[in-house]
């Protein structure tokens, strides 16, 4: 099955192409074009046999230049520096037969010298300019050489090029990172929608099924005795499973309607088949609409949790602008942090809330979700 390449990788893929297929070979060539000032001096300079070893050395420099340039990024650094020092070497041999012109070369050392170290290469662009500017002055016999216009810029063009080499590995550093970035963004939100969706199947099955659990008990015990209640429960336990599965396909779908009120009238029925006296509040419009929601969840999660754990006889839910708290008196306990509560309290700290659940005396528990005044503004 087909399918699509994400952006991040396909800048990843377009930089492994540049640096380790031909086209890495593509500008370095293009560059070496400027050898022919070299070749033209040597030309100019000497004849015969000098001649030619003047342009061997100048090819071998040519070579050695682009072997170093087609090392992959993660070759050893053993080898970078040996064809390195036999550059060095080849530029100083260059010298007697191109003269001045041989510091041509030295813009090669230059940009891969950069390339390699960044920053750390200054000393080294320093030298080669210097070089290339003291060193024609020093020998007299290369005195005619000055009055050539290439000559005399060469100490300029090394920390020209120096320059524009950093800036190209600074950007291509950059994409790298960046590429890098988008990917572990892209995980991170793939781990949180399936924490999402982990957490919001807890909660919504944790209800739904502890709710049909409830009310299957209720209509097996009424079987025989109430027949047509037995038959009211069993098809509410139908209506139930099948918004369960609603509920499901909406949570991963990032789709779920959950609401404070639709969450009341859901605990109030929940109690009355576990037979739990309930103590809820008739509406919900004391409650900011945008927090509603919020809101209703903690009472999903809350009146799930008394069904199963608390043993209680009666449960109350008291609603605030600023907070929901429910209350029974259940057997209480210590707290534990179970996949509910947990869930429930990513969902508060989202919010800018704090959850404060413990027991209560002489017995019960007490779950109270509270919102700054922030968080309300």
């Amino acid at each position: 099955m087909d399918t699509e390449t994400p952006p991040q990788e396909e800048l990843l893929e377009g930089q492994r192409k540049w640096t380790q297929g031909w086209r890495r070979f593509v500008a370095p060539t293009v560059f070496l074009v400027y050898l022919l000032y070299v070749a033209d001096a040597v030309a100019q300079n000497e004849a015969g046999a000098a001649e030619i070893a003047g342009f061997v050395i100048l090819a071998a420099f040519a070579i050695g230049y682009l072997a170093v340039v087609s090392e992959s990024p993660g070759a050893p650094a053993r080898t970078f520096w040996i064809l390195y020092a036999i550059l060095v070497a080849l530029l100083i041999a260059e010298l007697p037969f191109a003269h001045a012109a041989g510091f041509v070369m030295a813009l090669y050392i230059t940009a891969i010298s950069v390339s390699r170290l960044g920053a750390r290469a200054a000393p080294i662009v320093l030298a080669l300019a210097l070089a290339s500017l003291l060193v024609p002055i020093a020998i007299g016999s290369w005195n005619d050489d000055l009055s050539k216009t290439w000559d005399t810029v060469t100490p300029v063009a090394i920390p020209v090029v120096a320059i524009v080499s950093y800036g190209v590995r600074r950007v291509f550093e950059t994409n790298i990172a960046l590429a890098q970035a988008r990917t572990e963004i892209a995980w991170l939100a793939a781990e949180n929608e399936r924490f999402r969706i982990a957490r919001d199947l807890h909660d919504l099955l944790g209800h739904s099924l502890t709710t049909i659990t409830v009310k299957a008990g209720l209509a097996r015990q009424l079987g025989e005795a109430d027949p047509a209640r037995s038959q009211q429960e069993i098809a509410e336990v139908e209506s139930l499973a099948r918004r369960s599965l609603a509920d499901v396909r909406a949570a991963v779908s990032n789709y779920r309607d959950v609401t404070l009120a639709g969450e009341l009238a859901t605990g109030r029925e929940l109690l009355r088949a576990a037979g739990i006296s309930a103590e809820l509040p008739p509406a919900a419009d004391v409650v900011d609409p945008s927090h509603q929601e919020l809101f209703g969840w903690v009472v999903r999660e809350g009146l799930t949790n008394v069904v199963r754990h608390a043993h209680a006889s009666s449960c109350a839910v008291r609603l605030s602008p600023r907070s929901v708290e429910i209350v029974d008196d259940g057997i209480g306990g210590a707290v534990e942090l179970g996949n509910g509560l947990s869930g429930l309290r990513e969902r508060v700290a989202a919010a800018g809330g704090i959850v404060d659940a413990g027991p209560v005396q002489p017995r019960g528990w007490r779950l109270r979700v509270s919102l700054t005044p922030e968080a309300v503004a």
